[in-house]
């Protein structure tokens, strides 16, 4: 349960700051992952805040991890399923006073675990 509470503090204060600063969404030439999956799902920006926005904790996957490249802020692993698919999302809090950043959103590459899916309560 102590680990639930801290997926639940964690979604709180993504919302929180998304809805104050904003979002970033990572697009990267060399790896086009989450633009592939954007176009196949047709999905733009305003859809991908709305869906973060309704992140719960039956969506976790993993997290926290550590932030290895950028050394910002903890990485969270969630999963939500879109027009049939299940999609990989990856966010973090970023730096204070700056965006949140969504460092994934693609179809997954490997199978997701959902600890508290059907947890009863």
């Amino acid at each position: 349960m102590e680990r639930q509470a801290g997926v639940e503090q964690f979604l709180k204060d993504f919302i929180f700051k998304l809805e104050f600063w904003g979002l970033l969404i990572r697009t990267d030439r060399t790896n086009p992952k989450n633009t592939n999956t954007l176009l196949a799902l047709e999905l733009k920006r305003a859809d991908i805040k709305e869906i973060l926005k309704e992140l719960k904790p039956e969506d976790y996957s993993q997290g926290p991890l550590p932030d290895k490249l950028y050394h910002n802020s903890d990485r969270w692993v969630f999963g939500k399923i879109i027009k049939k698919r299940e999609v990989y999302i990856k966010i973090q809090l970023g730096t204070p006073g700056s965006e949140v950043i969504c460092i994934s959103f693609h179809f997954p590459g490997h199978p997701m675990n959902y600890p508290f899916k059907n947890a009863i309560v």
